[in-house]
């Protein structure tokens, strides 16, 4: 029988699935340095928290194999704790519980107080925006709701996150001054949804008047938006974009598909015509928008006409940047009662035309970036580049633009103006003006 270790504990958080997740563990590991705890992010630690991702098949499985990991690392004595909280774990506690006995307590979402217990500390409602950053020192994700109320056929994330609650905006702007007080100059906007944001609290749609009171904090840049929903898009936030510099001319809005039958079955509350006129008014208010969305193929009755359909569409549409997923039958979401009929094989073929034809979109807009300047963010340094982006670019899903190191120096975590010499399909190559 092995002995604990008599060292004071250090925590190591590790973090899977989307930015909401990156968020949560930030502010898991605010709280525990506040407790003046020792908390590292994926690092060696003889305590592990593990945020989990329990919304598709991929990240699910993930999910458990880290967890077995390191259930395994207990067993040979490497941890002394294993604890598992986030989606996952909100989802199927009870499975977990049993299939995987050893670790040593499971938390769901909302669980944050209990979990801090369980880790010896006490949770400090006084924290507002006090969190420990995980990204680059450059930008940091500002989660301004939690949630969500559509009834999305297909999302298993209202079971794993519950209804939809947004983040006062007072709140919200100290946060930002926080985080600018560390460095930060660019804010990514996240929700479940953003364009619900306000409703509950303010009885309107308010994206628009928060990002007016966000642009006014100093230090902050860049803001930008990720994940609005279609259906309500609260439209002045397009003239907030307009008229403030700081706000990026980007938007990322999944869309899922667009034929009417298969829209209509993942309860969008929207049709083909409507979708293609809301694209349009992006475009027309804001002509340089970078648009980013996701589309789901393989959903259940998708016929080849159906695909056929939104293939041509966004031929048409010419998005900056999308990304392609097949889709996952999820248990005790609505699309669960309908025959999963899309063969996997199918679903990947499909998906994988839709990329290939964005590669083709991709790196035509890119061509015409060449002999351009734009004001860009450097990153990091990667091997012989300095990595930036510019404003119609998320980190880790768009498009980057490399600087040869070997030739220019650039400051790490500061703008810089850079000229486009050379484009490929998701790259970008450039050099300091």
């Amino acid at each position: 029988m092995r002995t604990k270790s008599l060292k004071k504990n250090k925590i190591n958080v590790v973090t899977l699935g989307c930015s909401k997740n990156v968020y949560d563990s930030e502010v898991l590991m605010g709280q525990l340095k506040a407790n003046n705890k020792e908390v590292v992010h994926e690092e060696e630690g003889n305590v592990v928290v593990i945020n989990t991702c329990g919304f598709i098949d991929n990240a699910k499985e993930e999910s458990v194999n880290t967890i077995l990991q390191f259930v395994e690392k207990k067993e040979a004595g490497e941890v002394d704790k294993v604890f598992v909280t986030g989606c996952l774990s909100e989802r199927y506690k009870p499975d977990l519980q049993k299939e995987i006995p050893n670790v040593d307590e499971y938390f769901g979402t909302s669980e944050l107080p209990n979990l801090l217990k369980a880790l010896g500390a006490d949770y400090k409602h006084e924290l507002i925006g006090e969190r420990l950053t995980t990204t680059p020192k450059n930008y940091a994700y500002l989660k301004i709701a939690e949630g969500c109320d559509r009834p999305c056929s297909f999302c298993a994330i209202p079971l794993m996150r519950g209804k939809h609650k947004s983040k006062p905006i007072e709140e919200l702007v100290t946060e930002s001054k926080k985080l600018a007080a560390k460095g930060v100059k660019e804010l990514i906007l996240i929700a479940q949804d953003l364009t619900y944001y306000g409703l509950d609290l303010y009885k309107k749609r308010n994206l628009a008047v928060l990002l007016q009171k966000l642009v006014k904090v100093d230090g902050i840049e860049w803001i930008r938006l990720h994940y609005a929903f279609p259906t309500g898009f609260p439209m002045d936030v397009l003239d907030v974009m307009n008229d403030e510099p700081k706000i990026c001319n980007y938007l990322d809005i999944p869309l899922q598909h667009i034929s009417d039958d298969i829209l209509k079955s993942m309860r969008r509350g929207t049709t083909q015509e409507k979708t293609t006129r809301l694209i349009q008014e992006f475009r027309n208010h804001v002509p340089s928008m970078a648009i980013r969305t996701t589309l789901i193929v393989g959903y259940p009755g998708e016929t080849e006409a159906h695909f056929q359909n939104l293939k041509k569409w966004v031929g048409e549409m010419r998005f900056e940047r999308l990304g392609c997923f097949t889709y996952s039958h999820e248990e005790n979401t609505h699309a669960y009662n309908l025959v999963d009929d899309v063969p996997q094989e199918v679903k990947q073929e499909r998906a994988n035309e839709i990329m290939e034809l964005q590669s083709q979109i991709s790196w035509e807009l890119n061509q015409e970036k060449i002999g351009k300047t734009f004001n860009c963010i450097i990153d990091r340094k990667e091997g012989n580049h300095f990595v930036g982006r510019t404003e119609f670019d998320s980190p880790d899903v768009d498009n980057e633009v490399l600087i040869d190191a070997a030739k220019f120096y650039l400051k790490q975590g500061e703008f810089a103006q850079i000229k486009i010499v050379d484009a490929a399909d998701f790259d970008l190559y450039g050099e300091p003006v």
